[in-house]
């Protein structure tokens, strides 16, 4: 049983390098704006800046000024981040891949995960960044989990490793039957 209910992510707080190269990667590159920035309220000496994701929800960064990018990727132990997925639609995803490589970014090429397409790459400390875009909308009144829910129920049903893009059609058909 539960104890409490979540209602959302509220904000993600990394961990950057300097101001510039958050602000430069964030804002530049993602189009998130920088909405604001003050110090860390619990560390002074560190500056906190915060990025608009676009959906009310916010990304922040503790940036020093002492600190140097790397794009080393970063290590993965038990408890550690292993990426962070940003939804994009089917047209930004699209032409994504192309725009990285023209700035210098390389990309894992677009992935068809059967009800989503994603593009990872890392961010200038290492980190892995997933633009993930659905390639499907939910019928009205319905939410993504709603159809990713009942295209999972399709795909046990039939014994499959993962959603496929038949799932979603019939979830979406089981759907809107009802």
């Amino acid at each position: 049983m539960s104890i409490l209910q979540v209602q959302g992510i509220h904000h993600i707080t990394l961990n950057g390098a300097d101001r510039q190269t958050s602000i430069d990667f964030w804002q530049d590159m993602l189009g998130m704006p920088l909405i604001f920035e003050q110090p860390n309220l619990d560390a002074t000496d560190l500056n906190h800046l915060f990025f608009s994701c676009g959906d009310g929800r916010t990304i922040t960064v503790f940036t020093d000024e002492a600190r140097k990018p790397s794009d080393q990727p970063l290590p993965q132990p038990e408890g550690s981040l292993h990426h962070i997925a940003f939804w994009v639609g089917q047209s930004t995803i699209r032409v994504a891949q192309s725009r990285l490589k023209a700035v210098g970014i390389a990309s894992s090429g677009i992935k068809d995960r059967g009800f989503m397409d994603s593009l990872y790459f890392r961010d200038p400390l290492g980190l892995l960044i997933e633009l993930a875009s659905y390639k499907f909308d939910p019928p009205l009144g319905h939410t993504h989990a709603q159809v990713l829910t009942r295209a999972h129920e399709i795909r046990q049903a039939r014994g499959a490793m993962a959603i496929e893009d038949a799932d979603i059609a019939d979830a979406l058909l089981a759907l809107t039957a009802n």
